[in-house]
C-alpha cells in the first residue's frame, strides 16, 4: 500500500511536512530528501510499465542514482541560499522554504528516468485497437517517461509552493502567535489539503493508456499493423 497511488497521500504527507520544516540543518535536509526520494523511487518502480522483467540490480542502481541526485540538488540549493549575504534573515528564511520545490521537482525527473531506465533500453509493448500486441517500442518508452516525468514536476508544485505561502500568512495570526505548538499540526493539515489537490491533478494530465500514431514509431512497428494509432501503458 505505501507504494500505490492510493497510498501516496497518507504515506507521503509526513515526508512533505518534514521537507517544509523551517530552519533546516544540513543533516535534516539530507534526511528528508533521502526519505522523500526513497519513497518516490519505490512508487515509480511499483507503478512502471512492467511488461518486461526488471532485475534487482537495475532497481538498486536507479535508486542510488535518484537519491544521490536529489540530495545533491537540495543541499546545493540550501548552501547557496545560506551564503547569499544580500538577503535579510526574513527573506533568507522565506527563500529556504521554497528551496524544496526546485530540488524535489528536478530530482523527481532524475528519479523517474533512473528507476525506469530499463524501459528506454528494451522498449515497452504497444497494442492495436483490439488489444493485440504489435511490438516493443523504445520511442513509445521515451514518450511514457516524458509524460510521467512531467506529472512529477506538476505534483510537488501545489504541495511545496502553497503551504509556505499559506503558513507565512497564518503564522501572523493572533491564534498561532499565542499558541506556537499549533504550528506543526496546522502545517500538516495545510500540506495534506495541498497534496489531496495536487495528486489527482497531476495524474490526470495524461491517460495511463496513451495513444500514439504508428508513423511516429519504429518502421518495423508501422509495418506490423494497419492501425493508424497504437496504445501503450505509460505507468503512473
Amino acid at each position: 500500500m505505501p507504494f500505490r497511488m492510493s497510498g501516496y497521500i497518507p504515506f507521503g504527507t509526513p515526508i512533505v511536512v518534514g521537507l517544509l520544516l523551517p530552519n533546516q540543518t544540513l543533516a535534516s535536509t539530507v534526511f528528508w530528501q533521502w526519505l522523500n526520494q526513497s519513497h518516490n523511487a519505490c512508487v515509480n518502480y511499483a507503478n512502471r510499465n512492467a511488461t518486461k522483467p526488471s532485475p534487482a540490480s537495475k532497481f538498486i542502481q536507479g535508486y542510488l542514482g535518484a537519491v544521490i541526485s536529489a540530495v545533491s540538488i537540495a543541499v546545493g540549493l540550501n548552501v547557496l541560499v545560506q551564503k547569499a549575504n544580500k538577503f535579510t534573515p526574513a527573506t533568507r528564511l522565506l527563500v529556504q522554504r521554497f528551496v524544496p520545490f526546485p530540488a524535489v521537482a528536478s530530482a523527481n525527473i532524475c528519479n523517474v528516468v533512473l528507476m525506469r531506465y530499463g524501459e528506454l533500453e528494451e522498449g515497452i509493448d504497444v497494442l492495436d485497437g483490439d488489444g493485440n500486441l504489435v511490438g516493443s517500442s523504445k520511442i513509445a518508452a521515451r514518450h511514457a517517461l516524458l509524460e510521467t516525468a512531467l506529472t512529477r514536476v506538476v505534483l510537488p508544485m501545489p504541495v511545496l509552493v502553497l503551504p509556505p505561502i499559506v503558513m507565512s500568512m497564518l503564522e501572523k495570526t493572533a491564534l498561532l502567535q499565542a499558541r506556537p505548538r499549533l504550528l506543526l499540526p496546522v502545517q500538516s493539515l495545510v500540506c495534506l489539503a495541498a497534496f489531496g489537490l495536487a495528486l489527482p491533478l497531476a495524474i490526470s494530465l495524461f491517460p495511463q493508456m496513451s495513444e500514439i500514431e504508428t508513423s511516429q514509431l519504429e518502421p518495423e512497428i508501422a509495418r506490423a499493423t494497419s492501425s493508424r494509432t497504437v496504445v501503450y501503458n505509460k505507468g503512473l
